[in-house]
């Protein structure tokens, strides 16, 4: 039997294996307005060219140089405020003053009393992703590919990207699964607390939810009012419901107060779920539709927050 006591769990271990990861990982001190290096793995100084000598005790704010007029920065900055996970892009640059895309994911890490002591960050470097998805869409503007709300992409956006996807899903035999997620009872939140309130609520569940698609090849989306999208490709139908799920648990437990809720005191989150192979008569719209259908059926169980479509919303 493995123990945290046994040396399996030796901080010379766990350290090897943090060093191991293909990704960047830092884990930050909760300070003021700076929260100081204390780790940064190998996968990190590859990225950066910074080594870790250089990087410990310093913010990574510098990473940015002069180039800090990002939403990302914003977004951090709120997010730790308020002690929060969140998922976002930076224009970085190396030692060297390269470019490159990093997309970053943080998550507070708190002691015994509740209290956030370190923030731990993933970090990948998403140039070559980046370059494809931010070449000019067709009749789309740089300003609207953003959510100005939530950060995410824009459904205008989503929408480009969802019909690129489907010609390469197409193409290359991969399978496309789209989830949607929906706040519940979102309009009895805003009459309740004002629509600001209700702004802030759905910012804080699209942090949540963003915050936990960790791949490069993710799009995360807002489409609607309260509602959120997500697609994914090359991904086992069978292990979403659960993945689904656990992503309504964490946004059931940020604990936001809603005296009015279908469910329990709290905001919750149902999702709908549809995965498809690009091909024949089938045009994107049918794995949307798909989606949504999935999705109203969650939001009338009261016991299940997440539904998977079925053969007859797949009908062209």
């Amino acid at each position: 039997m493995i123990t945290p006591e046994s040396s399996l769990w030796s901080p010379e271990i766990l350290r090897g294996v943090i060093d191991a990861a293909p990704e960047g990982v830092v884990i930050c001190a909760r300070g003021g307005e700076d929260h100081p290096v204390v780790y940064v793995n190998a996968a990190f100084e590859r990225m950066s060219g910074y080594p870790a000598a250089e990087l410990v005790g310093r913010d990574l704010r510098m990473l940015q140089g002069a180039d800090r007029d990002q939403e990302g920065r914003q977004q951090i900055k709120a997010a730790l405020g308020r002690g929060e996970s969140c998922r976002v892009l930076l224009r970085n640059y190396r030692k060297d003053g390269s470019q490159f895309w990093n997309e970053i994911f943080l998550e507070p890490v708190r002691n015994a009393a509740g209290e956030v002591t370190h923030i731990v960050g993933f970090h990948r470097d998403i140039s070559e992703r980046a370059r494809m998805v931010m070449r000019p869409a067709a009749g789309l503007p740089t300003w609207m590919r953003e959510d100005r709300l939530t950060g995410l992409a824009s459904r205008a956006y989503f929408e480009d990207l969802l019909a690129h996807d489907w010609g390469v899903g197409e193409r290359e035999g991969r399978m496309l699964t789209l989830l949607m997620f929906d706040i519940d009872a979102l309009n009895a939140y805003n009459d309740t607390y004002g629509r600001a309130a209700g702004d802030a609520c759905i910012r804080r569940i699209a942090g949540v939810i963003g915050a936990s698609f960790r791949r490069g090849a993710d799009i995360v989306a807002r489409w609607e009012g309260g509602c959120l999208c997500a697609l994914v490709r090359n991904t086992d139908p069978a292990s979403v419901p659960a993945f689904a799920d656990a992503i309504a648990q964490r946004a059931a437990g940020q604990h936001i107060h809603h005296p009015r809720s279908t469910r329990q005191r709290f905001v919750t989150v149902s999702v709908g779920i549809a995965s498809l192979n690009p091909g024949g008569e089938r045009q994107p719209d049918t794995l949307v539709r798909a989606a949504q259908a999935a999705l109203q059926r969650a939001k009338q169980d009261r016991d299940a927050c997440v539904a998977v479509a079925g053969p007859e919303d797949f009908a062209v």
